[in-house]
């Protein structure tokens, strides 16, 4: 089943993590299946995944079923279905602890900030030059850890803006299917402050 993207939303399964830091990547996929007419099902490539055409572009959406930090499991299993090589056409979505809350920003390749997610995807596709859509959830308070911080819930203020940015990380993928990871930055690395 050919697609020319294939946009993976991070998260963890599982109701229990449903609404967490974790799963915002998770909800823009659900979300731009609901914008486009589709539906994620459960496949067999270890996630939940439908097939949308945005702007006339093919694009398969995907909610790896493995956990977060495996997620590279069902990335490499999805791009041979959708015949998918070139890992410019692979967009994750995940959320990113070094932006404040809130914030967006598209990025192709580079380092992958201790993410265990990103870092399953670059072991099973042997690259990192796949596109991500980061969205900020901010660093935890005062002690936390990082993973006790993601894998709760947003505090009431942070939920109204991690919506409105739920929002444009689905309005960011749409411009990546259309019109392409640069043009996408553009948009919306400039917008959030400084590109990086």
């Amino acid at each position: 089943m050919p697609a020319d993207l294939l946009v993976v939303g991070f998260g963890n399964p599982g109701s229990e993590y449903a609404g967490s830091r974790h799963n915002v990547g998770a909800e823009v996929v659900a979300l731009l299946a609901s914008r486009h007419g589709g539906s994620l099902k459960k496949g067999k490539h270890k996630a939940l995944a439908g097939d949308v055409r945005i702007g006339g572009v093919p694009v398969a959406l995907a909610f790896p079923q493995t956990y977060y930090n495996e997620s590279g499991q069902a990335v490499v299993q999805l791009a041979k279905w959708h015949d998918i090589d070139d890992p410019r056409q692979i967009v994750v979505v995940h959320d990113e602890l070094d932006l404040p809350v809130g914030r967006l920003k598209v990025k192709v390749g580079g380092g992958l900030a201790g993410n265990n997610g990103l870092k399953s995807v670059k072991a099973h596709l042997h690259t990192d030059d796949f596109v991500r859509v980061r969205i900020g959830v901010g660093k935890p308070p005062g002690r936390t850890q990082g993973v006790d911080h993601v894998l709760k819930k947003p505090t009431k203020a942070e939920r109204t803006e991690l919506d409105i940015v739920i929002q444009e990380a689905a309005d960011a993928v749409e411009l990546i299917a259309t019109a392409g990871a640069d043009r996408a930055m553009e948009r919306y690395n400039q917008r959030n402050g400084d590109p990086d």
